[in-house]
């Protein structure tokens, strides 16, 4: 069975038993609950093949994450719009950030993932040396023989005490890595909230990717990304686009 089948059984659920929920963004259909399991071996990357992803705005995306950085002015300087509009003065008005200046984002995921906690100023101020740094903790755990077996490879962008200075608070929030074997690293993902129609194809194309560099830079093999949502829901607007995309084979990445 390919793998994009899971994502399109997801997809007929929902269109067939998701029930319609009025939330932030507008009607959505939803289901509560699944898991996906995406093979990474032989350096495979899940891109979805029924619709476009764009896979170099979502790399770009990832290494922005990576380095910690929480500026959309970076992102806009590689073309990408994806945080305009959560990043306006109108938006960062709307949730009481009047203190950001526009495109200061707060101690979103970048933060957490390499500074979690540290008490957040702005996006232009140095975090070096402050807050916990997740992702290398990880990764010093994984280049030692002995503790790459650990079942505490956390990385949470899940931080309670600073939620409400974030523009957005984060969707995909708990990624879980392990090892199997003499170095098959494997990705648990669990994400509270997931946009069917549009977020779930690029985060399953960005923690694949995310896999795949920690592997690479850790002397491992990419094994697995296993991708669990809480709440998957298809908004009423893009309803008609995905029953088309489901009911058309396979297209070129």
């Amino acid at each position: 069975m390919h793998d994009e089948n899971q994502y399109i059984r997801l997809v007929k659920d929902i269109l067939s038993h998701g029930e319609m929920v009025v939330g932030r963004n507008g009607n959505a259909k939803t289901v509560i609950g699944s898991a996906m399991h995406f093979s990474l071996d032989g350096g495979t990357l899940p891109l979805l093949t029924t619709k476009k992803v764009a896979w170099k705005t979502c790399l770009r995306e990832l290494l922005w994450f990576v380095n910690g950085d929480t500026s959309n002015d970076k992102l806009l300087e590689n073309n990408v719009k994806i945080w305009e509009g959560n990043a306006s003065r109108e938006f960062l008005d709307s949730r009481g950030l009047e203190n950001l200046r526009e495109n200061d984002l707060g101690p979103v995921y970048g933060h957490q993932w390499r500074h979690f906690n540290a008490p957040y100023g702005t996006c232009d101020d140095s975090y070096d040396g402050k807050g916990i740094d997740q992702l290398q903790y990880i990764i010093d755990q994984l280049k030692n023989e002995e503790s790459r077996y650990s079942r505490r490879l956390l990385m949470s962008a899940w931080n309670p005490c600073q939620l409400d200075e974030m523009a957005l608070p984060p969707c995909h929030v708990l990624a879980h890595f392990n090892v199997l074997g003499a170095d098959k690293l494997s990705c648990n993902l669990y994400q509270r909230s997931g946009d069917v129609g549009l977020g779930v194809p690029f985060n399953i194309a960005s923690y694949s990717f995310l896999t795949h560099l920690i592997a690479n830079h850790c002397g491992l093999k990419a094994h697995e990304f296993i991708y669990h949502l809480g709440n998957c829901h298809i908004y009423d607007d893009h309803l008609d686009v995905l029953k088309e995309q489901v009911g058309q084979g396979r297209i070129q990445a």
